[in-house]
């Protein structure tokens, strides 16, 4: 089906089950990736991910194209995510974010690997508004306005957020 996101999602709301799994089938991998790159732990990730696909079906009466889709899926992503941050906060240990394959690859060298392992520390222990919006633009390939409106802060915010991660990300890698 070629059909637009949004337009899929109006299908939807009107009783279309197809355009849903259509939908579903487009975003799925990446907006699981999106928590599991964001908590590290493939348990959590799964919960908040269900939920996001939850409160997609229960909104799917209210849904208005005002922006993209992708836009308004990750909004309801990030606020999950915000939630369940602050649900936690005093218990909250985050895992590893592991943006290297773990498969063994033959051609890896040493130094490659440890560069990873270095790197996946690196955006591990970022804070979590600089990875948040640094994953959302390496992983989903937000633009900047979407990332802000996912985010809820000025597109200038958003700049700032992912200019001092990649500072802090070079900063590792260089050392």
């Amino acid at each position: 089906m070629d059909a637009s996101d949004e337009l899929l999602m109006q299908r939807y709301a009107g009783g279309d089950g197809g355009a849903f799994e259509t939908l579903y089938k487009r975003h799925r991998g990446p907006l699981y990736r999106y928590f599991l790159r964001n908590l590290g732990d493939e348990m959590t990730a799964n919960d908040l991910y269900q939920g996001v696909w939850e409160r997609v079906i229960r909104a799917r009466q209210r849904y208005r194209p005002t922006a993209k889709f992708t836009t308004w899926l990750y909004r309801i992503a990030h606020n999950h995510l915000v939630d369940f941050y602050r649900a936690r906060k005093p218990n909250l240990e985050l895992g590893a974010v592991s943006l290297v394959d773990a498969g063994p690859e033959p051609d890896r060298t040493t130094a490659s690997q440890q560069t990873g392992i270095r790197l996946n520390d690196a955006i591990a222990g970022l804070p979590a508004e600089q990875k948040d919006a640094l994953l959302l633009k390496l992983e989903q390939g937000l633009s900047l306005e979407d990332i802000a409106t996912v985010t809820g802060v000025g597109r200038e915010t958003v700049k700032s957020r992912l200019r001092y991660a990649t500072a802090k990300l070079r900063d590792v890698l260089e050392s």
